[in-house]
């Protein structure tokens, strides 16, 4: 039978159970995770936040990582700034990246989710305005999300991915996980 885990990764959390760099000591999911033979399917930064999916099941992996099944991954981003529409408009379209062109995006401007406090907090600054928004993408490249807001001009504060496909991290506060 496949074991699917749903897990709500925490800020500074790494996306692998071993740190490998033996310099400085990173927490991984193995602080929070104690199920053999279990591997993440793709990964979320060091500084991204929430919904990481993980199963023994190497096609079920495949099918949720790999860009070629362009799997939909639901990000909330606080952004610097104020988006206007046509900022909007250029990632619905597809953003020109260093490595291409993405895929076109869905978003929206969305009220600030009631998300748990991050620690450390945002950097809150009274002269830079910043808003939130909902981002569905269906590619997985590195760092995407944060790259494309940076490329229409809003660089991404925080990143928290809601979902991938039809899983979420809905009602999970950071570090639970539950089976799917």
């Amino acid at each position: 039978m496949t074991r699917l885990i749903l897990f709500n990764k925490p800020y500074g959390v790494m996306s692998q159970f071993t740190d490998v760099r033996s310099e400085t000591v990173r927490p991984t999911l193995s602080a929070f995770i104690d199920v053999p033979g279990v591997y993440p399917a793709g990964r979320l930064d060091l500084d991204s936040e929430g919904l990481l999916l993980l199963t023994d099941d190497g096609r079920l992996q495949s099918r949720i990582a790999d860009p070629k099944y362009k799997t939909p991954k639901t990000y909330l981003a606080q952004v610097e700034g104020d988006p206007q529409e046509s900022a909007l408009e250029q990632l619905r379209r597809g953003v020109q990246l260093k490595d291409g062109m993405t895929l076109p995006a869905q978003v929206k401007r969305i009220d600030p989710p009631d998300l748990w406090p991050r620690d450390p907090p945002v950097r809150f600054r009274k002269s830079v305005p910043d808003c939130w928004i909902e981002l569905t993408i269906r590619e997985g490249r590195n760092r995407q999300v944060r790259r494309m807001t940076a490329a229409v001009g809003h660089p991404t504060l925080r990143l928290v991915r809601w979902r991938i496909g039809d899983w979420t991290i809905d009602a999970m506060q950071p570090g639970e996980w539950r089976d799917g």
